[in-house]
């Protein structure tokens, strides 16, 4: 019913940035929140950054505060995640999430998921 596609993935250099983007389409009329989640081998898929479509309530994890920020353009039904200040350990597949409100799209349960864009920071 939800078709997420992410995009900007990419390898970078240890301080760089990158922007990641994922477009919402299908029948989004129920999906007020978006997320970004990441997953490194190994590692349980972890909640990075959310919001609300037109509320302004965004979520950061601990690790990204100050370096991420999550943003969207309504008209265009697609949510960003700017990266910067990337770092070896933020390397990891990104997917996209949309859910009913922020918090259930933060903790995963019933999320759409888009299929994900590899991110590899090198030192």
């Amino acid at each position: 019913q939800v078709q997420l596609v992410e995009s900007g993935g990419g390898l970078v250099q240890a301080g760089g940035s990158l922007r990641l983007s994922c477009a919402a389409s299908g029948r989004t009329f129920s999906t007020y929140a978006m997320g970004w989640f990441r997953q490194a081998p190994g590692k349980e898929r972890e909640a990075v950054a959310a919001r609300t479509w037109s509320a302004g309530s965004t979520y950061y994890t601990d690790s990204v505060k100050g370096r991420f920020t999550i943003s969207r353009d309504y008209a265009k039904n697609t949510v960003y995640l700017q990266m910067n200040s990337l770092k070896p350990e933020d390397t990891a597949v990104y997917y996209c999430a949309a859910n009913r409100a922020l918090g259930l799209v933060v903790n995963g349960t019933g999320n759409y998921w888009g299929q994900g864009t590899q991110v590899t920071v090198s030192s």
